[in-house]
């Protein structure tokens, strides 16, 4: 009888440990998949509000402020997750040297016991883009 407690609670803390695995394996892809969106979607949002006007007329190097805007909002949009909610505060966009600051947020929930947790997940970024000789 002693040996067959010992290998349902062997059994139960197997099931136990594979759940909270499950979860912090969800959480990290989640930030992964967070971070990697906002990285690439900031870079070619700032290529494409790259503006070639000025740079052929006198050299400088800028971005437009509402280019950069819609179409950040708009590539984040087709990549992001559907089944998340997304917070997106851009703090600064300056145009002149092209530098931005942003930061993403989600929420991650998961209900191992009858709690539901919540699991904040914030990504910020400051992005400057280098243009190559």
């Amino acid at each position: 009888m002693k040996e067959s407690f010992w290998g349902v609670f062997i059994v139960g803390l197997g099931v136990t440990a594979i759940a909270f695995i499950y979860l912090f394996q969800n959480i990290t892809s989640t930030d992964e998949h967070n971070y990697n969106i906002l990285k690439e979607t900031t870079e070619a949002a700032m290529i494409d509000a790259f503006d070639l006007a000025s740079y052929r007329y006198d050299g400088t190097i800028r971005i437009d402020r509402e280019k950069f805007v819609e179409n950040f909002y708009r590539r984040f949009a087709e990549n992001a997750s559907l089944s998340r909610t997304y917070y997106i505060d851009i703090y600064d966009v300056n145009e002149e040297p092209p530098k931005v600051s942003i930061k993403v947020s989600s929420t991650e929930k998961s209900n191992i016991t009858d709690d539901v947790m919540e699991f904040d997940i914030v990504n910020q970024l400051d992005a400057i883009l280098e243009v190559p000789y």
